[in-house]
Parts: C-alpha cells; structure tokens; sequence
C-alpha cells in the first residue's frame, strides 16, 4: 500500500512530537532501522561504544534540557547493560527514554536470539515499563513513557519493541498519533504550610537552608536566590545544588558544611532529599531538635528519614515565591554569633586546605592540583567529575557560579558515569551555549569505566578537557618501585592490593589513537601548560595526565563521610 509506515518510523516520528531531541545509543539487530529513521527525520544520533555509558549520556541531555534523551540498545545483553544508567537515572531523579529491541514476539518462550524477560528486569529501575500491544499504539506509549520521565519525581522509563513490530508495516492512517506531553503542570503548596514554614523559620537561633539538586533541574536559580537574599539564610548547596547560586556568594557556607549541619536548628530543605547525602537529617551529624521544612515535588519524600516539621508540596520556583511573598519581615541577622561561628569555621577550614594546596612538591597532592586548576579554568565551564577524592576534594577547590554546571556521581555514587555526562553536556553546550567549554576531571579509576568513549568524542569532533588525576589506584595505589617490589617472584593475584592499579599508566597516548597529543603532568606548571593548551583548541578534545603521590587523602574529617546505622 503507498500509505503504508514501517515499525521504526512510527517510533521515531511518536519520539519527535515529543520534543525528544537526542538519541544515544549501540546498534545492533534489530535497532539499526530506528537509528536510521531518526536520522531521517532530524533527532541527533550518538552512536556510543558501551550501552551503560549512552544511558548516561541520554540522562545526563535530560537533566540539561528538561525532555528525556532516548537510549537505543539491542535486546538481552544490550539491555541489561543499560539497566545500571535506568538505576542511576532513577535514583538521580532525571529523565531518560531507554528504547530496547527483543526477539520478535512470536518467539516468546521458545529460546528466540537474545530473549529475556526485558519489561520485567526494567521496572524495577524505572516509573514506566511496557511493550505496546501493536504498532498503533505506539504513539500512546511513547507520550506516556515521556509524561513519566518529567512528571512529578522526573526519573526512567522504558518501552520494549520486538523486532516484528521495528520491520513490520502499517498504514499511515492507522497509527494513533498522540498529542505532545506539555510540561508538567505548576503547582502551590498549601498557604497554610506556607505561613507556618515562615513562622518556625523567624524563631530561628541557627538557620541553614540547603539548595539540592531538585532547584537546579527546576531552574528555580532566582527564585531560590530571591528568598536566601530575603531571609538572610547561610546556605550550602549539594554536590549538584552548586551554581543555583554562585559558589562566592557571601551567604554560601560550604566550606563549614559538618558545623552547619550539626548545629542548625532549623534547615529548609530546597529539593534535597534526606537520604545518605544529608546523612538522614539524623543525629551526631545534625542537632537531636532540629526541626526540618522541607519544598519538593515528591510527597513521597517527606517523613522519609526523618519527621518533616512543614512539608510544602509543589514546584520549587513557585513554592520560592511563596515563602518570599509571606516571609516579608524576616530576615537574620549579619552579626548573630551563628553567623560568627560559621564564618569562623569557614575560614579555618579554609586555611588548613590552603596549606596543604600551596604544598606544590612532587609527587602532587589533591589540593595542589585542584587549587592551582581551579586558577585557568574558565568561570563558566561545566565541570563533570568522578573518582571518590577526586571528586569529593574537588567540589570544594572547583568552583560553580551558574546552575546544572556540575554533573557528578550523584545519589546513587555511580562511577563511570564521566565520559557519558561529559559527551551529553558537550552537545548541550554545541547546540544551546556555544563556546562554553566542558571539563571532565576524573579519577584513573572511574576513568577506566568507560575511557574507551573517547573515541565516540573524537568522532563527534566535542573539544571535551579531560583531566585524569592519577593515583595508581582505586582511593589510593602504589608508586612503582613498591609495585614492583612486591610483586617480585610472587603470584600477582596475591601480591596486588586490591586497591592498585598499574602505576604511572600513560592515559594521555591514547590521544595519540586519534592522532592527537596528550599531556603528561607531574608539576604544576606542567599542569597549567597543559590547560591553557587544551582551552586554545576549541576543536578538538584533549586528555591530561596528572600524576600525584598515590598515598595522597584528604585532610582529617570531623565525620566518617558515610553515615552508620548503629547497632
């Protein structure tokens, strides 16, 4: 029939009307035809090396965009590799499509090429999880699968799609086309909530308010700025909270983080989730009174790990403009002995960092490099970072003036998430910041996860800097001669701790695969050569190697940086 549409088409044109832009993904049989289609038809297609890494990248497009990038992948083994990025995306609260071919259905249950029970081992990790009945309906539940990924707590979702129902034909006239998921609808939280929230935060002796992550995809940046100027809050922001406002603003409190939450009496919550990041909002780590008010779109989050005092459901930006309507006379004090303690904490801690960052023997230390990077990078970059100290120690030297500039391991402490949120930010900045440059500083462990897409980066021409901080390890490794040492005339499987890699592996030649140079670092001045090179090249991505000692931590902690159940 001359009206007649293939299987792949009818996806891909239901993924364009809704306004799902990018595509990530490994094809295989039997996806290859729904890449095709969609190049046809004008959504950007990525091919990738690993199907964990695309769903990485299609999450991290989400978080910057607002719509789910979509994961292609083959069926069986091509799924279940991705189920690690639907679980991070879950967890993280971003939207992503994971798109997923299966044996043809008249196979079920007969052994079929890579069968596996797909829907199943997905909706554990994701809001929505179908194979549609027909070819038909596959506009309905693309717009479904779309509407899940960005209302309320925005998240996974994944539709399964048989190879009968990707080749097969159907009329055009017979496909149900389903109109475009709008935006989320804007909702208040009740004004009765809202005064009461107010009330409890003018009686404040030691208030704190913590940005999360939750304001940045909101783009609540003025809103919640507005407010904390209002108030007068001191305020710390999560990991990914950084930017939605500027790391040098005069009310941030980072650097006194552990003395701010212990001692706080009452913190307002801005879509932070009292989860392991905020150590359950439980005692030693904050006071036994504490009373918390807590803003999310979620209800499902309040009373979760600890009592909320006020739960204020709704959007953030407008649940902001609430407080800030009703908190007109309230407002605290720069010269409270709250504020002294904090700024005395602050400084101190500061000091004790400076010196160990203007510390620049060989081998270098995290604080040198981080200190001394944070100095040529550019303001407005977009900063990816992994590793367990080096992304830790590095949140505190790099620093975050804009909103969804930072993009790391997040909730669920994913590693190897790097070089597919660095691939997704790079893109972003192509089509919507040009210009804008975007620095992935990672581990040599979390690097080794997924190092092989720096060929997917060359091939797509994204002048992505990647910085690797090498410590020959995973937390820490060793130095070469005790490497060798004990590995001399023992089995190697008993002789290596656990924790070591290879020492001084040359990372940097891998820019020679792509007929690149790398840059090899064990001085400071080398590391700054090396940055303001890379910056000069806007074409084309570049890798640093940084060598520091592999003894190298970070300075004492009040706390344990993961909090314990006691028994």
């Amino acid at each position: 029939m001359g009206d007649d549409i293939e299987g792949a088409q009818v996806l891909v044109e239901a993924l364009a009307a809704q306004g799902v832009e990018y595509m990530f993904g490994v094809v295989g049989i039997p996806v290859v035809e729904i890449a095709v289609h969609a190049q046809q038809i004008g959504i950007k297609y990525v091919g990738m090396r690993n199907e964990q890494a695309a769903c990485y990248a299609a999450q991290a497009i989400g978080y910057l965009t607002g719509r789910p990038g979509a994961c292609l992948v083959v069926s069986g083994p091509g799924l279940l590799h991705t189920i690690g990025g639907l679980a991070n995306a879950q967890n993280n609260g971003w939207p992503v499509l994971v798109i997923a071919g299966a044996s043809d259905d008249d196979q079920e249950g007969c052994g079929g090429f890579q069968e596996c029970p797909q829907v199943e081992a997905c909706r554990l990790y994701c809001k929505y999880a179908a194979r549609p009945p027909s070819l038909e309906s596959i506009p309905y539940h693309v717009a479904k699968a779309v509407k899940n990924t960005i209302f309320g707590r925005p998240g996974a979702a994944y539709l399964d799609l048989p190879g009968n129902y990707i080749r097969g034909c159907i009329s055009q006239s017979a496909v149900q086309d389903f109109p475009r998921c709008p935006s989320p609808p804007l909702t208040y939280a009740d004004p009765k909530d809202v005064e009461n929230a107010v009330s409890i935060m003018s009686t404040a002796v030691c208030p704190l308010i913590v940005v999360g992550k939750g304001a940045a995809y909101a783009h609540a940046e003025k809103e919640v700025t507005a407010l904390v100027e209002k108030l007068g809050f001191p305020f710390l922001p999560t990991p990914m909270g950084k930017g939605v406002l500027s790391d040098t603003h005069p009310l941030c409190v980072a650097s006194a983080r552990s003395k701010a939450l212990q001692e706080a009496d009452v913190v307002l919550l801005l879509g932070a989730r009292l989860n392991w990041m905020l150590h359950f909002g439980k005692p030693p780590r904050f006071s036994q009174n504490v009373k918390f008010i807590q803003v999310d779109i979620c209800p499902e989050e309040f009373h979760n790990s600890m009592p909320t005092t006020v739960s204020l459901h709704g959007d953030l930006k407008a649940v902001c403009s609430q407080l800030s309507q009703s908190a007109r006379n309230t407002h605290f004090s720069p010269r409270s002995s709250w504020w002294r303690t904090l700024k005395g904490k602050c400084e101190s801690n500061k000091e004790t960092s400076m010196e160990m960052a203007h510390d620049t023997s060989e081998p270098l230390n995290y604080y040198a490099v981080f200190h001394h990077l944070q100095q040529v990078l550019p303001q407005d970059a977009i900063i990816v970072s992994e590793g367990a100290n080096t992304m830790d120690i590095g949140r505190t030297f790099l620093l975050n003036r804009l909103p969804r500039h930072r993009l790391d391991a997040g909730t669920f402490g994913t590693m190897g998430v790097g070089l597919g949120f660095g691939i997704a930010a790079a893109l972003y900045c192509r089509d919507y910041t040009p210009g804008k440059r975007v620095i992935c500083v990672e581990g040599d462990s979390a690097f080794g996860f997924s190092g092989m897409e720096l060929e997917t980066v060359y091939r797509y021409q994204l002048p992505i800097v990647f910085i690797i901080v090498n410590n020959n390890g995973i937390y820490g490794g060793l130095d070469e001669e005790l490497f060798n040492e004990i590995q001399s005339g023992m089995d190697t499987l008993i002789a290596t701790p656990p924790t070591s890699l290879l020492p001084s592996v040359h990372y940097e030649r891998m820019a020679h695969l792509f007929n690149r140079k790398g840059f090899f670092c064990t001085s400071i001045t080398d590391l700054e050569k090396a940055v303001v090179s890379s910056l000069e090249d806007t074409k084309n991505a570049s890798i640093i190697n940084v060598m520091i000692n592999p003894m190298a931590q970070r300075k004492a902690q009040d706390f344990d940086w993961l909090t314990r159940s006691k028994i």
